[in-house]
């Protein structure tokens, strides 16, 4: 069986030029990245603005398990199959990160021969969007301590610092450090921390900021510390707006690539679902509306995590409104979350598979509460039987959901028709009805709770002492009408990952709270939850390599 990277470079892949022609994009148009990749002009994405808004589909998955969903594999199934089937379709994905590349997880362009191409490219360095958030946050941070270090005119607390370093790799002896050591000319001494790049409050803004104007008064408002009179000091504050702007210019601009069967694709912004808001940059998304008939996005990780901050947050930002959910799940991770060892999940398991399924009736409920209309799609195994296939199927059924199966791991395009007819046929005779889950009115302590126990199922929500501290600080500063993003380990619908099927009536913990001003909402740390990860005890990096003709292997 071929691997994901030699199904990639078998690919014969077309100019992305002749991609962008078929939907009607100009070459003048496009700013190129070379052959395959190109990023569209600040012109012709304001030409958009009035052409008619396509359907929206955001495909999303249950909890993840080591057997596997293929959230990804099926967003690009689907929008390969919506063109199998003579509609104009654009998929809009999120771009991958370092540090899972060569962490645990693998890449993040699909799998199979459903797949976004040059997979090698946009793993790696892409467009070098991430490496500008990482340049504009660091930029600022070195701006704040050299402020401190010539004479703190801001009156800076420098135990009351906020903003973090970040990089764009999992490594754990960041997480806290001490900068300023020496001499007196090498800065001020004091605790200092890094987040993954993906969770700089500035990836969240490059996502939301709607153009070059809005990204500015965002960039403004990033809290970066407080005085020693308790008042909040800014970016803007620090005079570091204008040149965070000029390295975000170019990361602004949504990137253009393609699929295996050249369906256009959009890949744009990366913000993880567990420790941000985790959905691609929101001018990818209305771009995509613009372009075609039918934009297919999707969230990060589970519903829990990223449906819920879709909806909650990006959908209430940007207005936008989801016409249809696609929620993906795989016999195997549903056996695995009944108790099934992983090298026991290629046998039939029918008891397994009822006690697992209660995770994806618990997604269906939460989908469900949204008012939009869901569909969902087991991603295809050869294990799987035809009787744990037809469970599944009335399972869904009996919850007003509709079902399909999806091959398109194995045939691409063709094995995704059967679920591209039922998203067609779910658009036509269910109107979608979508609402947030909460109001702008409620405090932030109870739309945490809210999100708490309605999504996840937790039966109280307990709040530490600097939480509450943090909570009471953050609403007397104005900022109480944001919405909240939590921030929970992607493993569980609770804040311990080891509670797998569908957790009831236990505790989530709210350990620390901060607010996100330019990106516009409040972050929530709860459980064990890192914005740091680590590598484990054997990377993926271990398997990477090039050969002697320059090729990359091993990369999935």
């Amino acid at each position: 069986m071929k691997t994901d990277i030699e199904i990639a470079q078998e690919a014969v892949l077309e100019p992305i030029g002749k991609v962008a022609e078929r939907i009607g994009i100009a070459e003048k148009d496009l700013e190129y990245y070379g052959k395959y990749k190109a990023k569209l002009s600040e012109e012709y994405l304001e030409s958009l603005k009035d052409k008619p808004d396509g359907k929206l589909i955001l495909v999303t998955a249950i909890n993840p398990t080591p057997a596997g969903e293929g959230k990804t594999t099926t967003s690009v199934g689907l929008g390969q199959a919506f063109g199998k089937l003579g509609k104009k379709a654009v998929i809009a994905l999120r771009e991958p990160s370092l540090g899972p590349c060569f962490g645990i997880k693998g890449g993040a362009a699909g799998g199979g021969y459903a797949q976004v191409v040059p997979m090698e490219e946009l793993n790696l360095h892409f467009t070098g969007d991430f490496h500008a958030v990482t340049s504009a946050n660091n930029l600022l941070a070195a701006m704040l301590d050299n402020h401190i270090q010539q004479g703190n005119e801001l009156n800076i607390d420098t135990r009351q610092i906020i903003w973090k370093r970040c990089e764009d790799m999992n490594d754990r002896a960041l997480r806290n450090i001490v900068v300023g050591l020496g001499s007196k000319a090498d800065g001020f001494v004091r605790e200092d921390h890094f987040v993954i790049t993906v969770a700089s409050e500035i990836m969240a803004i490059l996502c939301l900021a709607s153009d070059i104007k809005d990204l500015k008064k965002r960039l403004a408002r990033i809290i970066v510390a407080y005085n020693y009179a308790g008042e909040p000091v800014t970016a803007e504050d620090l005079q570091a707006v204008g040149a965070m702007t000029a390295l975000l210019k170019d990361a602004m601009k949504p990137n253009l690539i393609q699929t295996l069967e050249h369906t256009p694709a959009l890949v744009h912004g990366g913000p993880f679902a567990n420790i941000a808001h985790g959905c691609n940059s929101v001018r990818a998304t209305r771009a995509a509306l613009k372009m075609a008939d039918y934009c297919i996005t999707e969230a990060g990780f589970g519903a829990d995590l990223g449906a819920e901050k879709f909806f909650d947050i990006k959908c209430r930002i940007a207005g936008l409104h989801p016409d249809a959910v696609v929620l993906v799940a795989t016999v195997r991770a549903l056996k695995y979350n009944g108790g099934v060892e992983k090298e026991d999940l290629g046998a039939e398991n029918l008891d397994a598979l009822k006690k697992g399924i209660v995770n994806l009736e618990k997604h269906i409920e939460n989908l469900q509460k949204y008012g939009v209309p869901v569909v969902v799609t087991l991603n295809s195994f050869v294990t799987d039987t035809p009787a744990e296939i037809a469970y599944v199927k009335k399972f869904c059924e009996s919850r007003n959901c509709e079902f399909a199966l999806s091959e398109v791991w194995e045939k691409g395009g063709e094995g995704g028709i059967a679920l591209a007819q039922k998203v067609l046929e779910t658009l036509e005779k269910k109107e979608s009805r979508f609402r947030p889950l909460y109001e702008d009115g409620l405090s932030l302590r109870e739309k945490m709770e809210t999100v708490a126990t309605q999504i996840y199922g937790a039966g109280s929500v307990s709040f530490s002492a600097a939480a509450i501290k943090q909570l009471k600080k953050i609403e007397e500063l104005g900022f109480g009408s944001l919405p909240v993003c939590m921030a929970k380990n992607q493993y569980s619908l609770s804040d311990d990952p080891k509670l797998l099927g569908r957790p009831q009536g236990f505790e989530l913990t709210v350990r620390e709270v901060y607010v996100s001003a330019g990106a516009g909402f409040v972050v929530a740390l709860t459980g064990e939850v890192m914005t740091m990860p680590g590598l484990p005890k054997k990377p993926a990096a271990h398997n990477i390599d090039v050969d002697d003709k320059g090729v990359i292997i091993g990369l999935f």
